[in-house]
């Protein structure tokens, strides 16, 4: 059950980032936190894109590192 519910984490994670890769654009972009050049920089909206790839790599390190059950 926890593996599956990892996958599903995973998937909808990756889902999303292909969303906002394909269309270039943030719901909400939010204020520039950081300004890396004259056109580009960390917005408020990038610490979102961020705690999703976190949380979707801890998801794929459960399943790796959680030993599978055989019945």
């Amino acid at each position: 059950m926890l593996r599956r519910l990892c996958a599903l984490v995973v998937g909808g994670v990756l889902s999303g980032f292909t969303f906002l890769l394909l269309s270039g654009q943030y719901i909400n972009d939010g204020p520039v936190l950081l300004t890396v050049s004259q056109h580009h920089g960390l917005h408020l909206g990038d610490l979102f894109v961020l705690a999703g790839w976190l949380v979707a790599m801890l998801a794929l390190l459960t399943l790796a590192v959680l030993p599978s059950r055989t019945r």
